[in-house]
């Protein structure tokens, strides 16, 4: 139970304060432990990081692989992965990888992350293989290149609205720069 009120609180500071904010005495204040009781659980920032991605990225990506097989066209699969995704910009569990991946991390954290991209991106490869793509993993990881600037966006608080934002990207991904 410690560990989990652990990896709560740092995707609370994660998601309010970026990764400047996750400290262990901000943890040790959160969940009022001992700042020593911390380094029982983890040993260093990037270990707590680290479980949090493998913690919160496979929901992330399970509920956008859910949203894709809810579909049956190539184009489908396409759409729902897109705004599966940004529907997610709001979730802690989001804010707190995007914040990760925002951040200065030791490698094994940063190895972490891009571990748990391609398992993303390997989702919708076999959907622009069915669309023609020559290369659909190079357009996979296109494709997550407009999501993530769609998400940034919104992150940012931009002027447009974020619904605005995720019809933009879903046009942008199934139709290009035709709009």
């Amino acid at each position: 139970m410690q560990r989990r009120a652990l990896l709560d609180a740092a995707r609370t500071l994660l998601s309010e304060g970026g990764t400047e904010a996750l400290t262990f005495p901000a943890l040790a204040e959160r969940t009022g432990l001992a700042r020593s009781s911390v380094y029982e659980y983890f040993r260093s920032r990037a270990a707590v990081v680290e479980e949090l991605c493998a913690v919160d990225f496979p929901v992330w990506a399970a509920e956008v692989e859910a949203a894709m097989e809810r579909v049956d066209t190539p184009e489908g699969k396409i759409e729902a992965y897109v705004r599966r995704q940004l529907a997610l910009v709001g979730d802690r569990r989001h804010r707190a990888v995007v914040a990760i991946s925002a951040g200065e991390l030791d490698a094994g954290a940063r190895e972490k992350i891009r571990a748990a991209h391609g398992g993303l991106i390997a989702m919708i490869v076999e959907a622009l293989a069915a669309l023609g793509h020559e290369q659909p993993r190079l357009a996979a990881m296109l494709l997550q290149g407009v999501v993530d600037a769609a998400v940034r966006r919104i992150e940012l608080g931009a002027a447009e609205d974020p619904d605005e934002i995720t019809e933009a990207a879903v046009s942008m991904a199934l139709r290009g720069v035709r709009g």
